[in-house]
């Protein structure tokens, strides 16, 4: 008899975690980040979909942690942890963080949102101290995303690109 797979779907500003055979998936990543945070031997994994880079840009008291990668990374940690993930043993996959829109000031830095993204999760993880394996960001296409903790395949479905799996 087999298992039914289900698949987790993770918002805009929200994460979750999954286990095999589960896989969890998000769409609609244009500037946003996808982050998925992993420990392949025990088939559990966690992403969040980062939509800003620094919570200092919160306009309430009340912070959404998985809207910010300074918060979403350090959070995304703990939920992957708490599924019984070990510390020593965790990877993670990013994609987005696409340039959705030009400028004609492609200098302003507000406007890079994708890219300042990018950054703010990739020193995230090195902060701590999690290897980034594998990564498609940048461009100018949104993707849907969707990770599969048995096989550690992340497979990015990019608007008029097709499929590719990392």
């Amino acid at each position: 008899m087999s298992e039914t797979i289900h698949i987790i779907k993770v918002g805009i500003a929200d994460m979750n975690v999954v286990r095999a055979p589960n896989v969890i998936r998000t769409t609609g990543l244009g500037s946003c980040v996808g982050v998925v945070i992993f420990d392949l031997m025990k088939e559990v994994a966690g992403m969040a979909h980062v939509m800003l880079p620094d919570s200092a840009m919160a306009r309430s008291e009340t912070v959404n942690a998985a809207k910010y990668a300074d918060t979403a990374v350090a959070a995304l940690i703990e939920l992957v942890l708490e599924a019984g993930g070990r510390k020593g043993m965790l990877k993670a996959k990013i994609a987005g963080g696409a340039q959705m829109f030009s400028f004609p000031s492609q200098s302003s830095d507000m406007m890079r949102i994708g890219a300042r993204n990018v950054e703010a999760v990739k020193w995230q993880l090195k902060r701590f101290r999690i290897p980034i394996v594998a990564e498609d960001v940048g461009g100018s296409s949104g993707r849907t995303i969707e990770f599969n903790p048995q096989t550690g395949v992340l497979s990015i479905r990019t608007v008029n690109q097709g499929v590719k799996e990392i």
